[in-house]
């Protein structure tokens, strides 16, 4: 199997997230893959697929990802059903992290227990 067709699952991911500036070349088995995510949170995506199928520090991929936004983790457009602790959960792990949220968007919200479907919310750098 090919290095490229190994990290394929990698590459799609990149697609899928719109990464600009996208460049993948083979040299002597190595994958060589650079592009700019939009922010951390997507480049975190990415790194996680190549350990996902390389381990933890895979020797045949070398990845120069960088990110477009780095004043904010990720943007999240509220979907129905969503709350601020169920996006703190998929984002950080910790639903109690919603407090962060919610003070990282007072712009547009005045209680964390009001949020709409298709608002754009900043999910901050902790």
């Amino acid at each position: 199997m090919s290095v490229k067709a190994k990290y394929q699952p990698v590459l799609d991911l990149g697609q899928k997230l719109n990464i600009k500036d996208g460049d993948v070349s083979e040299e002597n088995g190595v994958l060589k893959i650079k592009g700019q995510a939009s922010t951390q949170y997507e480049k975190n995506l990415l790194w996680d697929k190549i350990k996902e199928i390389g381990g933890q520090s895979p020797s045949d991929i070398k990845a120069n990802i960088t990110v477009a936004d780095e004043s904010v983790y990720a943007r999240h457009t509220v979907k129905s059903g969503e709350s601020l602790s169920k996006i703190a959960k998929h984002y950080y792990g910790d639903p109690m992290k919603y407090k962060q949220i919610f003070e990282a968007n007072t712009d547009q919200l005045k209680n964390p227990d009001l949020i709409h479907p298709d608002q754009v919310l900043v999910i901050p750098n902790l």
